[in-house]
């Protein structure tokens, strides 16, 4: 564990001397911005405290997800493309610690990004009245989201060669995790259900913005998080005795 906190370390001070986490940083809260004045408050619209809540996790969860293939592409694909992933590779450092690590750099990262928005929830109280627990209850929701989606973009990271095929590979892999639900309206019963119990956002994703929290949910985002973090360290070995 010790091992995987210094490379968290590593990982989190690059974040700060680079661009890439302020640029993606302020595109993502601009955009939550823009969102939340023009869909959520609905540019005027008279709506009950609680759809506006609703609506504001809802929009928060895609640019969250974004935000996290952004920040998880250069994880491993960066260390390929500059040279430095043989140095780990020749540390006395296990390929489950080098994930570890770098997957608890970059959720310390979102997750302060995704806190920021803060501010946007706070805002219902000068007009409205809202539950404190519907609150904390969806944005669990979207640090779990988080959490699947950045599991998701350093597996993609792990596997390609380039920050740019990682980006791809990772934005292909999250966006068939999302639209599971669609192509279970078209799959025949039984299948249909499993499909869209796989679906990361649809079914899964509804009770936390409505403020209801299921274990069954905060398990399946933990579990998909374990697989792809799991895939991303076995790729990884399988590249060390390539």
């Amino acid at each position: 564990m010790r091992n995987a906190l210094l490379v968290a370390g590593r990982e989190l001070g690059a974040y700060l001397r680079s661009p890439l986490g302020y640029v993606v940083a302020a595109a993502s809260l601009l955009i939550d911005g823009i969102l939340y004045y023009a869909f959520v408050l609905g540019a005027g619209q008279q709506r009950l405290s609680a759809e506006v809540l609703m609506n504001f996790f809802y929009y928060a969860s895609g640019t969250t997800m974004i935000a996290a293939v952004a920040l998880s592409i250069r994880l491993l694909a960066g260390e390929r493309e500059n040279g430095t992933l043989v140095l780990l590779n020749t540390a006395p450092i296990r390929d489950s610690e080098i994930v570890a690590g770098k997957f608890l750099s970059a959720f310390a990262f979102l997750a302060a990004m995704t806190l920021a928005t803060i501010y946007m929830p706070a805002l219902i109280f000068v007009n409205g009245k809202v539950s404190l627990g519907h609150i904390a209850v969806g944005y669990l929701g979207l640090l779990l989201i988080a959490s699947a989606a950045l599991s998701i973009g350093l597996f993609a990271s792990a596997l390609a060669r380039t920050q740019v095929i990682a980006a791809i590979l990772g934005a292909a892999l999250l966006g068939t995790m999302v639209l599971l639900w669609a192509a279970a309206k078209v799959t025949d019963p039984p299948l249909a259900g499993f499909v869209s119990g796989l679906a990361i956002h649809h079914e899964h994703f509804k009770p936390f913005m409505t403020g209801v929290l299921k274990l069954e949910n905060v398990a399946y985002y933990l579990g998909v998080s374990y697989f792809f973090l799991l895939c991303a360290t076995k790729t990884l070995e399988a590249r060390r005795w390539r």
